[in-house]
């Protein structure tokens, strides 16, 4: 437990982080569910926008890696491709 008013006030901070980060990783792997898991190529395509604009913003943001977003991207752009 912290003892002093700093380190109270910083682990109020990383708490609210925490459950910030969480929410929005959470966010972002749903999204990418949506997007192997569509059934026509409008659908994908659609959820593929969704998922593109989380994960540059992920990357950005410093969530996950720019090449882990990067790949990410790829491999979900392949998806969509042969769904048509």
């Amino acid at each position: 437990m912290p003892n002093s008013r700093s380190a109270k006030k910083r682990r109020r901070q990383g708490d609210r982080r925490r459950a910030k980060n969480r929410a929005t990783r959470s966010e972002l792997r749903n999204a990418v569910k949506r997007v192997r898991s569509a059934e026509s190529a409008t659908d994908a395509a659609a959820a593929f926008h969704t998922a593109e604009r989380l994960l540059d913003r992920a990357a950005r943001k410093g969530l996950t890696h720019k090449n882990t977003a990067a790949r990410t991207k790829r491999r979900l752009r392949k998806a969509v491709a042969t769904k048509s």
